[in-house]
């Protein structure tokens, strides 16, 4: 039976116009409850901030990182770290100048 957890997204300001403007949100993980569907329950009817977040193919963009309670998602099992109830996701985009 699918469950659903709710857990915190911390917004970044580049992303914040994609969802009024929120600096967080909270977010039900739906499934397997990992960085994926947790994605997927954001990007529901937000494509733009989708494929801010996400290339197509559904790899996070090289810029994006993702931290579930402080930790790396790249540094653990990436789009299929665990986001366990009451998490905090911190959304963070590298922005490069010249």
């Amino acid at each position: 039976m699918p469950t659903s957890a709710p857990v915190t997204v911390l917004i970044p300001t580049l992303l914040r116009p994609y969802l009024d403007g929120r600096s967080e949100i909270s977010v039900s993980v739906a499934g397997h409850g990992d960085v994926s569907a947790l994605l997927d329950g954001l990007g529901e009817g937000r494509p733009l901030l989708d494929q801010r977040i996400r290339e197509e193919t559904g790899a996070l963009r090289r810029y994006v990182n993702i931290y579930v309670d402080g930790e790396d998602v790249r540094r653990l099992d990436g789009l299929g770290t665990a986001v366990p109830a009451g998490s905090t996701v911190m959304i963070i985009q590298s922005v490069a100048g010249g």
